[in-house]
């Protein structure tokens, strides 16, 4: 939005003084990004020379914490959430192993809740201490509070009989409530016990990445906010890069991130200008503080007019949103629809002949949106798109190593390093490239009539399996062998031999690319001649399967030159790890070409012309609240979900407290219900919100699909197919 088209409210955001700090503050809609956009413009023009730092998430505040750290003296690489997860599983290791000298000792009982599962423990007490490094708790703080919230708890435990309390907690959990002293005095034990755990756990995590200074976005901005507390001039120096900064969506920002901000641009925020909406926030389960964000602004401009989205999608949105007042509209154009469908097969086909119709119509692909809470698994909805012909591209928590097609593609790729690997030689003889049959396969597992066992192996042998290039003979396995060497060929079928022939050509071919080509190159022949073509050249399908392969090429390229001395082994070892885990994600593109099918992270601060949100029933969007094994209270310590002995309860009974006193799953249901209203607001013209089966009755998790078709408001098609 140009200078000249601003609101006078906006005008008012953009005109005020740059040396007191200022909040920018309204609905989704209401032109709080145009206006801190102008006001950065503005900012140049009067400030010619002046470095600043403008940034659209406040997790992109990790480049001022890395300018800090730098300036510090003690510079660092940025790794994401999969690779710290690794060095967490290193630290641990001793653990597991029981190598620790509290264990040895005895002082640490290793019966403590979750460590009877290390997987499951690991992913839990990772989440936990990233959100503690979000909230800028030290290890040596998380403990202290931790002993300090169970002496407080333990010595004085609330009225486990109350009915208000009974009556909250499932039938399941209610026999966690019934407690003795003794059975308390040993969950305190316990208790403990597990919080010196996390908090030795905590801080050898935080001295292996001090040490390696490879670290994640919040644990630079934890490192900057401590190197600045130690020495203040660092601030003074770091203000000559960035003498003003502007965050939007600041109502995502953690405590570590404020912290950070007050203590470069001191704790009146001189210079800072915030934009965003606290009735928006979508990350406080995962850190954010929105109650805390907008406080120290000396200014607050609130923008009322709504100029984006239609009305009707206005209506919907101020009806699922408690507290916003309502508009009294009428002869309201149509622009919300709702469909509930049978089967998630028959939703997916209604939503993709519904974006088909609106690409039809005219709207751009980039113009259309399919928001989902999570497309971590939205395959259904994906082909659904494909079969029409509509190309798309997601973007989110999408861990594209687990894609199928990334799955055949490194799998030719493991069997040009490592024939020997059955599980990835098996996906591409199955696959559409070879395509054999059970039978083939079986032949190809045999041993041939006259089978022999080599005497000698040499260098030239078909695959380095390991780094001297000999085989191993402890992998000697038939299969490899028969299709490298031809050994059952004759006991194929003549189209199955032409094709097991065919694949040992070209991988003769690969291995010589090998020493030959660079990786980049390398990677692209291999996936020239080994991977067959999604759908027709120039359909979707083959768009899609490019765009996929391409983001897979960019990671491998990414880890290989981090990594010059990686071999390809390495870095598909590196594939394979990666996809195996949880906190995998993948960037938006902006090629036009492509429907966009994102989670809300990905979509924040973004609008389209047209928003489909599919999936609207209860445990998908909302997602159920499914509570972390470990939760943490400033005021109450550690609050462990599981109980481990002689415990006759399955959860403890400061668990079932905690869930009911802090109102866990109400909070976490506002939370979802702030994320639908998000993804709705995305839409500048038109919104489809689509579910399917029977809708629950909203007791646990609220049915939003179902509120909107009860509410009958002027301007939706209430699709009455129930």
């Amino acid at each position: 939005m140009s200078a000249a088209l601003l609101l006078d409210e906006q005008r008012e955001a953009v005109d005020a003084p740059f040396l007191a700090s200022l909040a920018i503050t309204g609905a989704p809609g209401t032109g709080k990004t145009s206006a801190l956009r102008a006001r950065v413009e503005r900012f140049t023009r009067e400030h010619d020379g002046e470095t600043y730092l403008h940034v659209e998430h406040p997790n992109d505040l990790v480049m001022l914490a890395e300018h800090v750290l730098q300036v510090a003296g003690n510079p660092v690489s940025i790794i994401d959430d999969v690779e710290a997860e690794w060095v967490f599983a290193r630290c641990a290791q001793p653990l597991f192993q029981l190598e620790w000298d509290e264990l040895i000792a005895g002082t640490i009982d290793p019966e403590v809740p979750g460590l009877r599962s290390p997987e499951r423990f690991l992913v839990s007490a990772f989440r936990l201490i990233r959100k503690l490094r979000d909230a800028a708790i030290s290890p040596k703080e998380f403990l202290e509070r931790s002993l300090q919230g169970a002496t407080s708890f333990y010595a004085s435990p609330p009225n486990f009989a109350h009915p208000d309390l009974i009556y909250a907690t499932k039938d399941a959990y209610r026999d966690s409530l019934d407690v003795t002293p003794a059975e308390l005095q040993r969950q305190y034990r316990r208790e403990i016990d597990l919080a010196k755990v996390l908090a030795r756990l905590y801080d050898t995590y935080v001295a292996e990445i001090r040490t390696s200074r490879m670290m994640t976005r919040r644990d630079a901005i934890a490192e900057a906010v401590d190197a600045l507390a130690s020495d203040p001039s660092v601030g003074l120096r770091v203000r000559s890069f960035a003498s003003a900064a502007f965050v939007d969506e600041a109502q995502e920002s953690t405590l570590g991130a404020q912290l950070l901000l007050e203590a470069v641009y001191g704790s009146e925020l001189r210079r800072v200008t915030l934009a965003g909406d606290p009735s928006s926030a979508t990350s406080t389960f995962s850190g954010a503080r929105p109650d805390r964000a907008f406080k120290v602004a000396g200014t607050n401009v609130t923008l009322q007019q709504q100029h984006r989205n239609a009305v009707a999608v206005e209506l919907a949105s101020r009806q699922l949103t408690r507290g916003h007042a309502k508009i009294d509209a009428k002869n309201v154009e149509t622009a919300v629809l709702l469909h509930r469908a049978k089967s998630e097969a028959d939703e997916a086909k209604y939503v993709a002949d519904a974006v088909r119709a609106r690409l039809a119509s005219g709207t751009p692909p980039h113009e259309i949106a399919v928001i989902f809470r999570s497309v971590s698994d939205v395959h259904e909805y994906e082909e659904a798109l494909l079969d029409r012909n509509v190309p798309v591209a997601i973007s989110g928590d999408l861990n594209i190593f687990a894609d199928r097609r990334a799955l055949d593609a490194l799998a030719v790729l493991w069997n040009v390093w490592d024939p020997f690997r059955h599980d990835w030689l098996m996906r591409t003889l199955r696959g559409p490239v070879c395509a054999l049959s059970d039978a083939s396969v079986a032949t190809l597992c045999a041993e041939p009539p006259d089978a022999q066992t080599a005497l000698f192996t040499f260098d030239d042998e078909p695959a380095p399996t390991t780094r001297s290039g000999r085989w191993d003979p402890k992998r000697d396995l038939r299969l490899g062998w028969n299709v490298t060497r031809g050994d059952q060929d004759d006991a194929l079928n003549p189209t199955a031999r032409a094709r097991v022939r065919a694949f040992r050509t070209a991988r003769a071919g690969w291995l010589r690319a090998l020493t030959e080509m660079p990786f980049t190159a390398f990677v692209r022949t291999v996936w020239r001649d080994g991977l067959a073509v999604d759908g027709a050249p120039g359909s979707a399908r083959a768009l899609a399967q490019q765009l996929l392969l391409s983001r897979l090429l960019h990671r491998l390229n990414a880890y290989a030159n981090a990594h010059p001395e990686a071999t390809l082994g390495d870095i598909l070892t590196y594939a394979q790890a990666r996809s195996e885990s949880l906190l995998e994600s993948c960037e938006c593109d902006g090629d036009g070409r492509y429907v966009q099918m994102l989670n809300i992270d990905a979509a924040r601060g973004r609008s389209f012309d047209y928003v489909v949100v599919p999936d609207a029933r209860a445990g998908s969007f909302p997602r159920w609240y499914v509570p972390d094994s470990f939760l943490f209270s400033p005021k109450l310590g550690m609050i462990p979900k599981e109980n481990v002995g002689d415990a006759r309860a399955a959860r403890t009974a400061k668990f079932s407290y905690y869930v009911f006193k802090a109102k866990a799953r109400e909070a976490y249901n506002d939370e979802e219900r702030r994320a639908f209203v998000y993804a709705l607001r995305r839409a500048r013209s038109a919104v489809l919100v689509s579910a399917s089966g029977k809708a629950t009755r909203g007791t646990t998790a609220p049915e939003f699909l179902e509120e909107l078709r009860n509410a009958r408001l002027p301007g939706t098609d209430h699709g009455d197919n129930r």
